[in-house]
């Protein structure tokens, strides 16, 4: 696990030489705006959320020997990451409206508006065991900004004329979020929560698997990926250990099936890890797309092992949290250097 885990940090510690010359980071900082702060930085909570709810399951199912304070600080850290992108992007909106719209309309970069109602769905999650009634608003909230994105992207997409290159992981954002409603709302006490759960797991099921197979495609018979856009693969990953999720907080068990799902994202990973784990591949905001699928997959291994009670399950989840969390220690540290010099602002 040692070996592996530094060869995934080393890869994505790749600093382009240009990024070194001081005179480029000077202009990179003069051309910085609010205008260009991408919505798919709200990943980021998404994936420190789930590290979060990780460490949480983490010692519900192993007790004391994990600490519950190591779950709180990644949380409360989290909410304030939301806190800060949501007067960001609050602020670009009033200031740079157009921009805004530009993004939401674009084929590929709407779809991680998304990232803004899982973020809330997660945060309701994690700020849900502090104060219950800030949680149910907040899960409310993000209950209906996920379904109401879903129906805008399903009527975008039915409204014909998508290029076949645009089908890009990031299509599936919308259905996960679909998902992350029964993941994060299966304790809501309201009469109707069951019957919007049903219908969340239902609309991000059906979703998630007819893009997963047009991604597929398009992967298979077009060109491959844009280098600074290769680690949004891992996002299809997601669909599997977040509907392993949902499926167990819906029926209340981890049987077969659940373990199908879980297992299928395990083998994606393992096949899709190599070809974004690379040197070539440069750092950037849209390194933060694959946090919350390793946080998912991450946290459905626990809850699995925990199930089983097999130790190679318990030894595997618990190494795979202890790497996940360095990758995202490494995702924030490397975020604030570009944000400091300029390059995560600049046009």
């Amino acid at each position: 696990m040692t070996n592996s885990a530094t060869s995934v940090l080393t890869a994505m510690d790749t600093r382009p030489a240009a990024a070194a010359s001081s005179s480029t980071a000077a202009t990179a900082a003069s051309r910085a705006s609010i205008k260009n702060l991408p919505v798919s930085l709200f990943a980021a909570v998404m994936g420190l959320s789930g590290l979060s709810m990780g460490w949480r399951l983490a010692h519900t199912e192993f007790g004391a020997v994990v600490p519950r304070v190591v779950s709180d600080v990644i949380g409360l850290f989290a909410t304030f990451v939301f806190v800060v992108l949501a007067i960001g992007y609050g602020a670009k909106l009033l200031r740079h409206p157009a921009a805004v719209k530009a993004e939401f309309n674009h084929p590929i970069a709407g779809n991680f508006f998304g990232t803004i109602a899982i973020a809330l769905l997660l945060q309701s999650a994690v700020l849900g065991h502090y104060n219950g009634t800030l949680g149910q608003v907040m899960w409310i909230a993000g209950t209906i900004a996920t379904l109401l994105l879903a129906a805008h992207v399903v009527s975008r997409l039915l409204g014909g004329n998508c290029h076949p290159a645009h089908a890009v992981p990031a299509w599936i954002i919308p259905g996960v979020a679909a998902l992350d409603i029964p993941v994060t709302g299966s304790h809501m006490p309201m009469p109707w929560a069951g019957e919007v759960l049903l219908l969340s797991a239902a609309v991000g099921a059906v979703m998630a698997l007819v893009l997963f197979t047009m991604i597929v495609t398009r992967l298979i018979q077009h060109e491959p990926l844009a280098p600074a856009t290769t680690p949004s693969l891992l996002i299809l990953v997601a669909p599997f250990e977040v509907g392993f999720t949902a499926y167990v907080n819906l029926t209340g068990r981890v049987d077969l099936f659940a373990g199908l799902l879980f297992y299928f994202g395990v083998f994606l990973f393992v096949v899709l890890a190599p070809k974004v784990f690379r040197r070539s591949v440069p750092f950037g905001a849209g390194w933060w797309a694959i946090s919350f699928p390793l946080a998912a997959m991450v946290n459905a291994g626990v809850v699995y092992a925990g199930v089983r009670g097999v130790w190679g399950l318990q030894l595997l989840a618990g190494g795979l949290m202890v790497l996940l969390t360095a990758v995202l220690l490494l995702l924030t540290v490397r975020t604030l250097q570009i944000l400091f010099n300029g390059r995560l602002l600049a046009d």
